[in-house]
């Protein structure tokens, strides 16, 4: 992975905190982004894609729902600036975290 494509695809704020917060739970759902984000699904899913597409994420199908875990392939200094981001800025993901576990301790919010 280039540097150049992995800054471009974290250069927008839906993108960034949905990446931060597959980094910070390892798995989520749309339906959980969606709740954590405030967001309506075809956005969500918008954005996922594009990740997706970039390289930083894979998907994997289940029934109606697609989950979302970070690419096994995406090299080690990029898992790296993602930990470091979550771990010096709290504040940026904090509400949308705390939505996310919510979601995901009741099995969903599907």
């Amino acid at each position: 992975m280039h540097p150049l494509s992995f800054y471009k695809c974290l250069a927008e704020d839906t993108r960034l905190k949905s990446l931060l917060l597959i980094t910070q739970v390892g798995e989520a759902c749309v339906c959980d982004l969606m709740e954590a984000l405030q967001l309506d699904q075809p956005k969500t899913s918008r954005h996922l894609a594009e990740l997706r597409k970039c390289g930083l994420l894979q998907d994997e199908r289940r029934g109606k729902w697609v989950y979302y875990r970070l690419h096994p392939e995406l090299p080690d200094w990029a898992r790296k600036v993602l930990r470091e981001t979550l771990a010096h800025n709290g504040d940026y993901t904090r509400d949308a975290l705390t939505r996310i576990q919510c979601c995901q301790q009741q099995n969903g919010c599907c």
